[in-house]
């Protein structure tokens, strides 16, 4: 059974950090890209970063580039997501999945990946 489970959110103050992570098990997940997501109230899910399992190109939402960093570590089965520089728009629930890669998917369509975690909840007062 696959699961995706992810900790790390709170409660921080503007400017800020949080490393969130995303452990993996049930299968291997080589071919597979790792996506991370999030859904604030009232508003649809939307793509953050992605990051191969293996090898290829790291992907980044414009509205994090440059304060959120996606990393992996194979051998623990586990992606992270440091966030630097918080805003309060960056309040949502955060969401880590899996999407086989192929030529005929996106990295930033939700509905294209296969696999999801419960979510952990990120909040950035001002």
């Amino acid at each position: 059974q696959v699961q995706l489970v992810e900790s790390g959110g709170g409660l921080v103050l503007a400017g800020g950090s949080l490393r969130l992570s995303c452990a993996a098990s049930g299968r291997s997940f080589s071919g597979y890209r790792m996506g991370w997501f999030r859904q604030a109230p009232g508003k649809e899910r939307e793509f953050v970063a992605a990051i191969p399992w293996t090898f290829g190109s790291i992907n980044y939402a414009g509205s994090v580039k440059g304060r959120f960093t996606v990393s992996r570590d194979n051998a623990k089965n586990t992606v992270y997501l440091q966030m630097n520089s918080l805003k309060p728009e960056d309040t949502a629930v955060y969401y880590c999945a899996a999407q086989k890669i192929s030529a005929l998917q996106s990295f930033y369509r939700d509905r294209e990946y296969e696999y999801w975690g419960q979510g952990t909840q990120v909040t950035v007062s001002s």
